[in-house]
């Protein structure tokens, strides 16, 4: 009677609301706190990642330029890998297709983000000039950061949650919510793994941010790290989760995505290291470089006309000739 006492205080309960709705006039909008979580992680990444990439000498907000590709293309990749991998869900007798649409409903798969995201950022990169694996290495961190606030939108939709336990920190899920599993007593607890990614990926944050200024990582190996650390965790946390996935030789299809991160990263780090042993000179591919507004480039022009002062010397030899040639 005890433990479950102590189990009914301490347990996680999860939010009664996943909206609110704001009346505008004739009609009202519907605001998702998971879209609320997702887009704070999308501006704090921007913001970290300008701020880095400003330090290493970039034109500060570039990042922008940058995101109007990586950004869009990252939430559509993002829904094209999770209707992929759950195609029962959109397709087939009884299913809904214009689901696939929806996605205030939820439903985005941080895979696909990442596949998505990256051609976005490639592209940009090739718009502004910045070296691909410079931008990555400036991301990572605030990437990470992101993806740990979004997971607060999991919470407030009560949904990918783990397997039952009788933990002091288990995650209570309403009896009526549609991913409750069946033949469950109401009240079982569940496994919070958006907590245990939150965790995970704000400890990530501090180690990508002090092994990048340790060891100087970059051509990419800091978005090599990141690779590992997330993927990582990843295999764990989705190894509990019982949500439906799509099962290939006994493993979960993100289970798969998330081993293939792991080795990815390695492989990044491994290889950059010996293609780039020293640093990057300079945050933009050859001749892309920018240069601040009002800054002073004597090589780069024609008209440039010396104003100051000649040396003594050469004013006093002047004056003698002066001299000489009016005798």
């Amino acid at each position: 009677m005890i433990r479950a006492a102590i189990d009914v205080v301490t347990s996680i309960p999860s939010p009664s609301v996943s909206s609110f709705t704001i009346p505008l006039f004739s009609w009202s909008l519907t605001i998702h706190y998971y879209a609320l979580c997702i887009i704070a992680g999308i501006v704090i990444a921007i913001l970290m990642t300008n701020s880095r990439l400003t330090r290493r000498g970039a034109e500060p907000w570039v990042v922008i330029d940058i995101a109007l590709l990586a950004v869009p293309l990252a939430i559509i990749g993002a829904r094209i890998y999770h209707v992929a991998t759950h195609p029962g869900f959109y397709f087939g007798e009884g299913s809904d297709f214009w689901a696939i649409f929806r996605i205030w409903e939820g439903g985005i798969a941080i895979y696909g983000a990442l596949i998505g995201g990256a051609i976005g950022a490639w592209l940009g990169c090739r718009w502004t000039g910045i070296r691909f694996s410079t931008f990555a290495d400036a991301m990572a961190p605030g990437l990470l950061l992101a993806q740990a606030i979004g997971r607060f939108g999991n919470w407030f939709n009560q949904e990918l949650f783990g397997l039952p336990t009788d933990l002091p920190w288990g995650l209570e899920i309403a009896s009526d919510n549609p991913a409750f599993p069946a033949g469950l007593a109401d009240g079982t607890l569940f496994h919070p793994t958006f907590l245990y990614e939150v965790i995970w990926n704000s400890l990530g944050v501090i180690v990508l941010l002090w092994a990048g200024k340790k060891f100087t990582l970059q051509w990419g190996r800091l978005f090599g790290l990141y690779l590992v650390w997330y993927s990582a965790g990843r295999i764990v946390w989705e190894s509990i989760r019982i949500d439906p996935s799509e099962i290939y030789f006994g493993l979960r299809t993100n289970v798969w995505a998330a081993i293939f991160g792991v080795v990815l990263g390695l492989v990044i780090l491994f290889v950059q290291k010996r293609r780039h042993p020293g640093l990057e000179p300079s945050p933009y591919r050859p001749g892309r470089e920018w240069k601040p507004a009002g800054a002073v480039q004597s090589q780069d022009t024609t008209d440039y006309v010396d104003v100051s002062e000649p040396p003594a010397d050469e004013v006093a030899e002047g004056t003698a000739t002066s001299t000489v040639a009016a005798k």
